[in-house]
């Protein structure tokens, strides 16, 4: 048979479809096992939407005051809204410290405490003695950079580990046998125009979600729903894809995508107010600002929707602190043409997060043979309708981690 266009092919034991933290992640575990690894992705793997990723990892290190594993895993529980999958929030919680530390080992420049220890600030969601105690800090944190620390590492250990690099390569289509196995994918190469098969007894897609399908949204303007589409025309199920979590602190200065002023912010005091200078979250919910992402969020587009212009107030909680703390939201501050010292941040709710994607098991195996997926583009119950603020770096770093060819 005569195809249809010339192609190049190559062969690897493993093709990773993304270069974001999961893919990274995903792409150092095959190469640490001397696998011959291939990374695919549509941008060099440091600009990869990870990079835009602020707040930090939770994970129950308890360096800054009592924490437990059954803690974090009941407010993930209470953070997906009662619809996740128990099974797959245990893991994830029991995970995270060997994560954390997993990544400090890499050399992931975590914050410090005093003492040296990794620092951790509070999150919205996150509590002690189930629900009971006060807010806990839990969320690990590399200033307001975490995922842009993360990314730069495991590029670098993934380098260090033979692991190849297929920049500017955009995915197209997965490669089945004719028994229905995924071999691999076909993928366009962007600078050139040319064809290339990438055969492999393994592919992992961690591509990414698919923010850009909504008109405000914090997502970069690669993340378009390429795995989910691929699957989707290889005849598998998608789960959960109603299930779409907004931010809730967009900001709303007209800038696309929607710069984030990090949920961080809030755990360090800084408060919504109204034009009118009213803290509408005291009335939403007993946490207020620190309450789960979907209340809030639902709180600021009411805001939005009556005109009342919700913004967040930094100046008391951080002062000038916001320019050395949180410098990402500075510079994004001074792209806008704001001075968040001397004023409030405008924000609104934009798309942020896709629960819902390729139905997975715990760990990352599809229901096709061959196929994986992990991140953002996999599904395996965790979220359940709303993601737990800081799980969404952490899920990426923990599945795939039993996969062994």
């Amino acid at each position: 048979m005569t195809a249809a266009y010339e192609y190049e092919t190559h062969v690897y034991d493993v093709v990773v479809v993304g270069a974001g933290g999961a893919g990274l992640r995903a792409t150092l575990g095959m190469a640490e096992q001397g696998l011959r690894t291939a990374c695919v992705t549509k941008v060099f793997p440091t600009r990869s939407h990870t990079v835009a990723a602020q707040g930090g990892i939770a994970a129950s290190l308890s360096n800054m005051g009592p924490d437990h594993w059954q803690w974090h895993m009941y407010d993930t529980v209470k953070g997906s809204d009662w619809l996740g999958d128990t099974d797959a929030m245990e893991y994830l919680a029991r995970s995270a410290p060997a994560a954390v530390y997993e990544l400090e080992h890499y050399g992931v420049p975590f914050s410090r405490t005093e003492e040296g220890k990794i620092y951790q600030r509070p999150f919205g969601g996150h509590t002690t003695e189930f629900g009971e105690g006060p807010p806990v800090q839990r969320t690990c944190a590399a200033a307001d950079r975490t995922g842009h620390a993360i990314l730069h590492t495991l590029y670098g250990q993934s380098v260090k580990n033979n692991a190849e690099f297929y920049i500017e390569y955009f995915a197209i289509d997965l490669i089945m046998s004719e028994d229905g196995q995924c071999q691999g994918v076909v993928c366009w190469k962007l600078d050139d125009g040319t064809m290339h098969v990438f055969n492999a007894k393994m592919v992992v897609l961690a591509t990414g979600g698919y923010g850009r399908a909504y008109f405000s949204a914090t997502s970069a303007h690669t993340c378009t729903g390429d795995g989910g589409g691929m699957v989707a025309r290889a005849g598998l199920p998608l789960q959960d894809m109603e299930f779409v979590q907004f931010h809730p602190t967009a900001m709303a200065c007209g800038i696309d995508p929607a710069p984030l002023a990090t949920e961080a912010l809030r755990g360090e005091g800084a408060v919504l107010v109204n034009r009118d200078g009213n803290r509408f979250m005291l009335d939403a919910h007993p946490d207020a600002e620190l309450a789960p992402r979907d209340i809030v969020a639902r709180a600021v587009y009411a805001q939005t929707q009556a005109g009342l212009a919700p913004a967040l107030d930094t100046r008391t909680a951080l002062g000038a602190k916001i320019l050395t703390d949180f410098p990402a939201v500075a510079a994004a501050c001074q792209q806008a043409g704001l001075d968040p010292v001397t004023q409030v941040i405008p924000v609104a709710a934009a798309a942020h997060y896709h629960m819902g994607g390729v139905a997975t098991d715990a760990d990352g195996a599809s229901t096709l043979p061959g196929l994986w997926a992990c991140g953002e583009v996999a599904s395996t119950g965790l979220h359940g309708a709303n993601r737990l603020a800081s799980n969404g770096l952490l899920e990426a770093l923990v599945y795939l981690s039993l996969i062994h060819i």
